[in-house]
């Protein structure tokens, strides 16, 4: 397999599937109009729009700041395109690759309307472990928690040195 091929195909299907959910939710479902369905007594689709980054922080209240957003998210994005490319680990690159489908869903979202639309309520009775969220979202944050659980729980062996050999 190219070096990068499973990272980029990783990012390919969390996109298609960031698109498909997006597309039942808006579409057939029409959840911005219904505002809210019950799925399982811990589980409601609820229609939210998130006019900013991650947990609702730095909310774009204008063109120029939405722009913005798309400018800096997509700058990351490239970069975790070109650690794709880079990265030879196996569970490093499926990581990367979700970070860059949901990145990828976001900037596309934010493009279309100006907002990435949310709509995963996971609750139990009134907490709510997490604000409202889409596959893109659930899809950055285990590619990063898988990142960091490797950078700091798996030791890799040590490399043979050649002048040893």
């Amino acid at each position: 397999m190219r070096k990068g091929a499973l990272g980029f195909t990783v990012a390919a299907i969390v996109f298609i599937l960031e698109q498909v959910t997006k597309g039942i939710v808006l579409g057939p479902l029409d959840l911005r109009n219904v505002m809210q369905i019950r799925i399982l007594p811990i589980f409601n689709l609820t229609y939210t729009e998130n006019h900013g980054i991650s947990l609702g922080l730095f909310q774009a209240s204008s063109d120029a700041m939405r722009w913005g957003l798309v400018a800096v998210t997509a700058a990351i994005a490239v970069g975790v395109a070109v650690w794709i490319t880079r990265e030879e680990k196996r569970w490093d690159q499926i990581a990367l690759g979700m970070v860059l489908g949901g990145a990828l869903g976001n900037i596309l979202d934010r493009v279309r309307h100006g907002y990435v639309v949310d709509f995963a309520d996971l609750h139990f009775g009134d907490f709510r472990p997490f604000f409202i969220f889409n596959v893109a979202d659930a899809a950055i944050s285990i590619g990063v928690a898988i990142l960091l659980l490797r950078a700091f729980l798996v030791k890799e062996a040590p490399k043979e040195n050649a002048e040893h050999a």
